[in-house]
C-alpha cells in the first residue's frame, strides 16, 4: 500500500470528537492511515469511507456561537436515535443600532419552514455561525415554526438590536418533517426568564435578596408566600437578573437594596429559575427581557377584530407623539355602540399592527390605507396608555410579547390574518405639519379645514 499523508485532528479543547461503532468500523476499513490525538484513526471524507446515506452514522459540524466561524468546534456523532436528526443551534446576535443582523428569512415555494438565506459575507449572522438553508424554530424562546410568515418577521424586528434565534440544519429539519417529529418537542421546557411587576403594599414588596458575602450580581429571591411578589409571579428561590429594565450583574447588595427603595411603590423584574439561568450560562448567552415570559404581566396587548357597520367603525385616528418622542397613531373619538366600541377599543389606545403587520415606520397615510385595504372588516393591535408607558420605561416593543398567554385565564390569543393584499398608493398633500401638530383619520368624511395654533391642521378620511 502507498504511503499516504496523516491527517491530525486537534485536541478535544476544540469540541468533543464522538465515535460510534459503525464509523470507527469504516475507518479501519478505507483509511487506517488518518491519525487521531489518541493514536487512533479518522476519516478524511465519510465519501471514502463509503458511509454516505447510512443514517446511523453522521458527521456534524458545529460552530462555536462565541467564537463564530473561525473557531468551529468539529463533532463527530454517532446519532443515538439513528434517523439522522442533528440538534437545535443557538445564536445570540446583538448589533449596533446603524447594522443589520446579516441575512433574510425567506417562505419558499415548495419548501417547508422559516429559511435563513442570503447570510452575509462576514455580517453579524455569518460570523455567529448561521448557515444558508437553515430553518428557524425559535425566536426569543418563541416557537415560530408553524407561526404565519409575516409574524416572525415581526417578531426580528420588534426585537430591536438583540435577538436570540434558535435553528436547525437543512437535512435535519427536512428529516424531522418526513418522520413526522413534533420539532417543538426538540427544544428545552421552561428555559424563559419571567418579567413580573410587582406593586408594594403595607408590607413591602414580598421578597428578601441574599447574596454571597463579597460577590457582585448574584441575587436569590426569597419570596413571601401569598405576599406581592409571589402575585406577581415571582418564582422562590429565582434569581434576579434585572431590576426597572437595567442589568443587576455589576450591582452590590448594598447598590440593590438602594435601587429596590428608589423604586418607590413599583418594581419590574427579570427572574430565572436555577435551571434557566444554567441553560443560559453553559451556552455563554445572556438572558435579557427581550427573552421574557411576560404572560403574568398586568400589560397586555390587545386584538380588536371589527366588521364596517353602516356607519363605519365609529373611531378617530390621530398622528401625535408618543411618550419616547416618536410619532404614534392614536384611537380617539369611540362612538358608543359602533364596531369599535363593541370590539374593546379604548380611547387613547396607541395602534401597533393592523391586519397582522406592524405600522412602525408608516406614516398616517399609510396607516389609514392598510386598515382600507379590507373593504368591510380589519383587525387592529391596540395597546392603552399605561401599558405603552411600561414597556417604554423597559426599553422593549410590545409586539415582542404577542404570544404570550394569560396564566390565570388559560386563554390563548389567535392567530392573526395573513394580509391578503396590498393596499394601493395614494399621495395627498396637506401642507406641513409643524411642532406638535397632528392628523386625524375620521369615520365619514375628508377634509382640511384651517384652525388656530392650540388645534392645528386636520386631515378628515373615511374608512
Amino acid at each position: 500500500m502507498a504511503p499516504c499523508k496523516l491527517l491530525s485532528i486537534p485536541p478535544a479543547r476544540e469540541g468533543a470528537v464522538l465515535l460510534g461503532r459503525k464509523l470507527w468500523t469504516g475507518l479501519q476499513q478505507h483509511l487506517p492511515c488518518v491519525e487521531m490525538p489518541s493514536g487512533r484513526v479518522l476519516p478524511r471524507l465519510s465519501k471514502v469511507l463509503g458511509l454516505e446515506g447510512d443514517k446511523k452514522s453522521i458527521i456534524k459540524f458545529e460552530f462555536n456561537p462565541k467564537d463564530g466561524i473561525d473557531n468551529p468546534a468539529l463533532s463527530l456523532t454517532e446519532d443515538t436515535d439513528g434517523e439522522g436528526v442533528g440538534e437545535p443551534r443557538f445564536y445570540l446576535l446583538s448589533k449596533g443600532s446603524a447594522e443589520t443582523f446579516g441575512f433574510c428569512l425567506h417562505e419558499e415555494l415548495g419548501c417547508q419552514g422559516h429559511i435563513i438565506r442570503q447570510v452575509e459575507l462576514g455580517g453579524l449572522a455569518q460570523r455567529r455561525g448561521l448557515q444558508d438553508g437553515d430553518r428557524l424554530l425559535q425566536v426569543n424562546g418563541h416557537f415560530v415554526d408553524d407561526m404565519d410568515h409575516h409574524r416572525v418577521v415581526q417578531k426580528i424586528k420588534a426585537s430591536g438590536n438583540q435577538v436570540l434565534l434558535v435553528v436547525l440544519d437543512s437535512d435535519s429539519y427536512k428529516a424531522a418533517k418526513a418522520l413526522g417529529r413534533d420539532l417543538s418537542q426538540t427544544l428545552p421546557a421552561d428555559t424563559r426568564p419571567r418579567l413580573c411587576h410587582v406593586m408594594r403594599d403595607k408590607s413591602g414588596f414580598g421578597f428578601s435578596v441574599s447574596a454571597p458575602e463579597g460577590t457582585r450580581g448574584t441575587f436569590q429571591l426569597w419570596v413571601q408566600p401569598g405576599g406581592p411578589a409571589e402575585s406577581a409571579g415571582v418564582p422562590a428561590g429565582s434569581w434576579l437578573l434585572e431590576l426597572n429594565g437595567a442589568s443587576v450583574r455589576s450591582c452590590s447588595h448594598t447598590q440593590l437594596t438602594r435601587k429596590l427603595k428608589q423604586s418607590g411603590s413599583k418594581a419590574t423584574l427579570l427572574v430565572a429559575s436555577s435551571a434557566a439561568e444554567e441553560f443560559y450560562r453553559l451556552r455563554g448567552l445572556r438572558a435579557t427581557a427581550a427573552l421574557a415570559d411576560t404572560s403574568w404581566l398586568p400589560f397586555k396587548v390587545r386584538e380588536l377584530r371589527m366588521a364596517k357597520g353602516p356607519a363605519g367603525y365609529g373611531f378617530l385616528l390621530k398622528e401625535d407623539d408618543c411618550s419616547s418622542g416618536a410619532i404614534g397613531q392614536f384611537l380617539w373619538d369611540v362612538d358608543v355602540g359602533l364596531p369599535a366600541e363593541q370590539a374593546g377599543m379604548k380611547e387613547g389606545d396607541r395602534l401597533l399592527a393592523v391586519n397582522g403587520e406592524s405600522i412602525e415606520g408608516l406614516d398616517h397615510q399609510q396607516t389609514v390605507l392598510r386598515i382600507r385595504a379590507h373593504e368591510d372588516r380589519v383587525t387592529l393591535l391596540v395597546i392603552d396608555p399605561a401599558a405603552d408607558e411600561f414597556y417604554h420605561s423597559i426599553g422593549l416593543s410590545p409586539l415582542l410579547f404577542l404570544e404570550d398567554n394569560d396564566p390565570a385565564s388559560g386563554s390563548h390569543r389567535p392567530s392573526l390574518p395573513s394580509p391578503s393584499g396590498s393596499p394601493g398608493l395614494c399621495h395627498v398633500t396637506v401642507g406641513p405639519k409643524g411642532p406638535g401638530s397632528w392628523l386625524v383619520a375620521a369615520a365619514n368624511s375628508i377634509e382640511i379645514a384651517q384652525s388656530s395654533r392650540q388645534e392645528q391642521k386636520r386631515l378628515r378620511q373615511a374608512f
